[in-house]
């Protein structure tokens, strides 16, 4: 790579074979990626959006309408690109709902600014403009949010069925009672505020039932099996040990070299073996426990000796599940056997081995005022019941998000419209150039009631039109689209409701993310000898899969 110096003096600066793309052009084609990738996603919008399915390198499919979902499996590598799935991710992090609408909208207002730049208006004056207005967008749905209790359970329901309709339609509202049993007994109150953390709700898939078969379990399921057949499959009552330690015999910790001359002395050490492991088993039974749950293996030796104490044992269990067992029947987890007592016990009504569509699961049931609790979802294939899984973790995402908030927003564009409305009316009070930014930034928030309105079947222009009539009167602030009679509809009435922190996220990541680009006025793709593979990859420029290395 060279430039001409004012001398004419050729000077090279980067190595033979990059690419550089430089101003304009620059800005052109990270756009036009973004917005690739928001149209990708944007038919996916709403109750009446369609499916995406993705297919591998290894065939695997993917059938979703879940914005994280298919962008995460979508093999995207220019980084313009990237940066727009960062947006799903950073959304589904933060809210676990609304990933599409942040997509969407960042594509948006990536859109709205090509044009601004085509009327040689420059990029910081935009993305200044765009500052303004997201800051304002954002205290504007803060102003029109209303409060929640913790105890509007019929609200958090709608709040379950808004963010699920269109994923698991046919038994969303079994479900949405389920996600919100489930987030409400997981709740923490503390100085009079409740908090929500939603790993303390453990969703488990299993094809080859109904979704309406889909339960909520006050206690935890394990993905495991009971480790001996000698061992009972069902114990009421359950005293329940967690230990975080081996049941068997590690070797020493130095290096070390003993020599048996005679069979004798290998007797003795297989004895002493089978002591070791007969007393750790003793002091599991003098704790109390009837179940035993390890982190680490259990040895063949102990566990002959807990089947014949009729002790429950299950083995290899995973950290994350081992605190969510705490959190639930109120254990200690015990770091070394002998250190365990009967005040490290945990409780539940039934510690039970199922069979669910052929694989072995234990179920620990019943426990008393658990704060950590399971789901397990069922569907008829595989696909079914992983769309039905996202759709579960959107909701629980949505309604802890609500309750963490403590605000809502009525759904439907409804409140984009009404945002968008006042936008413009306080674009007129910033003036100078920035004021058409945050007029164009107004218009990329209608970009959510105008794509409802095309997955409905409406016409989008006069469905927008209509909307921003509706919205300019005071009791036209509930209005949005109906998706399903596909007409405008109070969305406050019609009890579709979404969390304040979804909106306001999808504002924060999508203008942040439009900023960043438009701020790139230079890229530089490295040589194919700087490449483990050789070679400049095709298309730096091109569409998204093609695109230049990932230059992070």
């Amino acid at each position: 790579m060279s430039y001409m110096a004012d001398n004419s003096q050729q000077v090279v600066f980067l190595p033979e074979g990059s690419k550089r793309t430089r101003g304009r052009d620059a800005q052109r084609i990270n756009i036009l990626i973004a917005k690739a990738v928001a149209n990708a996603v944007k038919s996916t919008l709403g109750p009446k959006g369609m499916d995406k399915m993705i297919v591998d390198e290894l065939g695997d499919v993917t059938i979703s309408n879940d914005g994280a979902t298919i962008l995460g499996e979508m093999s995207i590598e220019h980084p313009a690109g990237k940066m727009m799935v960062e947006i799903a991710k950073t959304q589904d992090q933060e809210v676990g709902d609304g990933t599409t609408s942040a997509v969407v909208i960042g594509g948006s207002l990536l859109k709205n600014a090509e044009e601004l730049l085509d009327d040689e208006i420059h990029p910081s004056i935009i993305i200044k403009g765009y500052r303004l207005a997201a800051k304002k967008a954002k205290e504007i749905a803060a102003e029109i949010a209303e409060p929640i209790s913790f105890k509007d359970t019929k609200i958090l329901r709608n709040i379950a069925l808004t963010s699920m309709t269109g994923k698991a339609a046919e038994s969303a509202e079994e479900l949405a009672d389920i996600v919100v049993k489930a987030i409400t007994q997981i709740a923490d109150e503390d100085d009079g505020k409740v908090k929500i953390d939603i790993d303390n709700v453990k969703v488990e898939k299993k094809q080859g039932a109904s979704l309406a078969e889909t339960q909520l379990v006050q206690g935890i399921i394990i993905d495991k099996e009971i480790v001996h057949k000698g061992m009972p499959k069902k114990i009421k009552n359950a005293k329940i040990a967690l230990v975080d330690a081996a049941l068997e015999i590690k070797g020493p910790e130095t290096d070390t070299k003993i020599s048996i001359n005679d069979p004798d002395q290998l007797q003795a050490f297989l004895d002493q073996e089978e002591s070791i492991l007969k007393k750790m088993v003793e002091t599991v039974k003098n704790s109390g426990a009837n179940v035993v749950i390890c982190q680490k293996g259990i040895d063949d030796i102990a566990q002959h000796y807990l089947a014949k104490e009729g002790i429950m044992a299950v083995r290899r269990v995973k950290k994350s599940d081992m605190d969510a067992l705490a959190k639930a029947t109120g254990a200690k987890v015990a770091s070394r056997v002998k250190d365990l007592t009967s005040s490290d016990l945990g409780k539940a009504q039934t510690v039970q081995e199922k069979k669910i569509s052929g694989d072995s699961m234990v179920f620990v049931e019943g426990c008393k005022n658990p704060k950590s609790v399971s789901i397990l979802v069922r569907g008829g294939t595989e696909h079914v019941v992983d769309e039905a899984g996202r759709a579960v973790k959107d909701a629980i995402g949505s309604v802890s998000s609500a309750i963490n908030d403590g605000k809502v927003v009525a759904g439907g564009g409804s409140c984009e419209a009404e945002v968008a409305l006042r936008l413009r009316e306080y674009a007129k009070t910033i003036g100078g150039r920035e004021q058409l930014a945050i007029e164009a930034f107004a218009e990329a928030l209608e970009i959510i009631p105008r794509t409802l309105a095309e997955t409905a079947g409406m016409d989008p222009i006069d469905t927008l039109v209509a909307l921003r009539s509706k919205h300019s009167t005071k009791e036209g602030r509930y209005i949005g689209v109906n998706v399903f009679s596909a007409k405008l509809d109070d969305m406050k009435k019609g009890k579709v409701l979404e969390p304040l922190k979804v909106k306001t996220q999808a504002i924060t990541s999508g203008s942040e993310a439009a900023d960043m680009l438009l701020r790139i006025d230079d890229i530089i793709a490295g040589s194919g000898k700087s490449r483990a593979g050789g070679g400049m990859p095709p298309g730096m420029g091109g569409g998204m899969g093609g695109g230049m290395p990932d230059m992070d």
